[in-house]
């Protein structure tokens, strides 16, 4: 079956997000049963059940009609969302209290919580990790082959032969790392120290924003600065790490991914790129196909890439989300005690509101949006 048809892109994005919401759900259970904890139910995707069953800890496994998420249900949950059951909690005898997610101890909560993104991070860096120990990675030197004309290389003074060294007193020693730091940086000025002759040479470039498509037809505002790499010049080659190295450079790689998605964002905010490269369901879908059509390597970094996603939108400080019970956490261990029970209510109602209104504007930008 070919993954870019329609049957195929389904079946890659159930694959690569049950596999996601497995490892995240599964850092909330451990953590939540190390913890003393107790839990009701764990579950992939959400609606009817098709398939379960209870442990001897009495935890109900199952996987559910719609796989477009999860969730671990805990003793004293109200419901999937881990909204507390204040009542049923305070009836509740002492010793059973403390089984009870929100009668455990403020730290215990705040690790379980917690937990779930960090097993996303934790996933990302094992898989890149594995990648470039087995498969490596391409590297090329930050050597200019070619400034193209009237670029803004070419305006800033680059040459020919020209090795790129730092930029903004960061310093770069792949053409890779210097593409992932332009790319963000769309009518932002760069200070740049370029190596010529054997003497450096300080130079400021500034990116001209542009629309590149990738052999499936997606496009994406990026970064550009006008400058060519070649095989040749660049000493293109592939690395195999060791198995320390290979997890050092899965922690880089997946940091920026990290900073990358933080400078996007930054730049929407601040009108230097457009909002249309957040997606939701239907272009995840899309591009699982599109990634698992290129072989199991591209098809494990996309999903590599996805988990640090999954993991950065579930820290976002929104009610709901795993960030949203961090702040309250934070806010509690500050006051002394938890916010009330109405003020707690009315924060869910706000970010389900918010879910939902950025779960429709990914949407429009995933149908409507690409028609436009």
């Amino acid at each position: 079956m070919g993954f870019t048809n329609a049957p195929g892109m389904l079946v890659a994005f159930i694959i690569a997000i049950s596999f996601l919401v497995f490892f995240h759900e599964l850092g909330h259970y451990l953590v939540a049963r190390w913890s003393g904890i107790r839990v009701l139910a764990f579950s992939l995707g959400f609606g009817p059940e098709l398939i379960g069953r209870t442990d001897r800890h009495g935890t109900r496994w199952k996987i559910c009609a719609v796989p477009l998420g999860g969730y671990v249900r805990f003793y004293g949950d109200e419901d999937a969302a881990s909204r507390p059951d204040f009542e049923g909690t305070a009836a509740l005898p002492p010793e059973e209290r403390a089984k009870t997610f929100n009668g455990a101890a403020l730290w215990k909560r705040a690790a379980t919580v917690a937990a779930g993104p960090i097993a996303n991070f934790l996933l990302a860096i094992a898989i890149f990790a594995v990648i470039f120990a087995v498969y490596g990675r391409t590297v090329s030197d930050p050597v200019v082959a070619e400034v193209q004309p009237g670029s803004p290389a070419a305006e800033a003074g680059i040459e020919p032969g020209d090795v790129m060294k730092a930029l903004d007193g960061h310093s770069v020693d792949t053409f890779d790392a210097v593409v992932r730091y332009v790319s963000v940086r769309p009518g932002l000025p760069i200070r740049m120290t370029v190596e010529r002759d054997g003497a450096p040479v300080d130079l400021t470039v500034t990116p001209e924003r542009v629309e590149d498509s990738d052999r499936f037809g997606n496009t994406m505002e990026l970064g550009r600065i006008g400058v060519v790499a070649t095989r040749d010049s660049g000493n293109f080659r592939v690395v195999r790490y060791g198995p320390v190295d290979a997890v050092w450079q899965g922690v880089l790689q997946s940091w920026h991914i990290v900073v990358s998605t933080y400078d996007y964002i930054t730049n929407v905010f601040a009108g230097r790129m457009k909002a249309d490269q957040i997606g939701g369901p239907v272009r995840v879908a899309s591009m699982a196909g599109q990634m698992a059509s290129l072989g199991f390597v591209a098809f494990a970094n996309f999903a590599a890439i996805l988990s640090v996603s999954v993991g950065l939108f579930n820290l976002l400080p929104v009610p709901m989300l795993d960030g949203g019970h961090l702040l309250f956490y934070a806010i509690e261990a500050l006051r002394g005690r938890p916010l009330s029970q109405r003020v707690q209510e009315f924060a869910f109602r706000v970010g389900l509101f918010l879910v939902l209104a950025l779960m429709v504007f990914a949407t429009w930008n995933d149908t409507i949006g690409r028609m436009g």
